[in-house]
């Protein structure tokens, strides 16, 4: 007999680096989950992004155990690390913050490929674009 889904908890958390501080700690507890025990594993399965934040699903059962599913990072925190800035643009069509190449483009689709709504990796490609553009980043080969 399957477990009854009690709860579908989504969370942004830093990969290797969990804490039961906030948001972790108030989102897992007010369900009854065991956040230490979540920490350990969400850090042991995620020390390989150091630092990157990533999203994961956690579902919760009724008897309060879980099991949690770790999705690739954002595209923004990706384009962010590629164009080597803090944040993106406040007014990306008139301010431009920085530049990625076609090649870094491709790389961050292979990443988010299965995360995102693309049927190829021509499409996937158009959509982390359309995410450069919207933070003031460039696409230019002369990078």
């Amino acid at each position: 007999m399957a477990k009854e889904v009690a709860f579908k908890i989504k969370l942004q958390a830093p990969g290797g680096q969990a804490t039961p501080a906030p948001p972790i700690g108030p989102a897992l507890g007010q369900h009854g989950v065991n956040i230490g025990q979540f920490v350990s594993q969400f850090n042991e399965r995620t020390k390989q992004l150091d630092g990157t934040i990533v999203p994961v699903v956690i579902t919760v059962y009724r008897d309060k155990s879980f099991i949690f599913e770790v999705k690739s990072p954002p595209a923004a925190v990706l384009l962010k690390k590629a164009a080597e800035i803090a944040k993106g643009s406040g007014v990306p069509n008139k301010e431009k913050v920085g530049k990625v190449s076609t090649e870094q483009v491709r790389k961050i689709a292979e990443t988010k490929f299965k995360d995102l709504n693309a049927y190829d990796l021509d499409q996937a490609e158009k959509i982390i674009k359309g995410t450069a553009r919207s933070m003031g980043i460039e696409i230019d080969d002369s990078v």
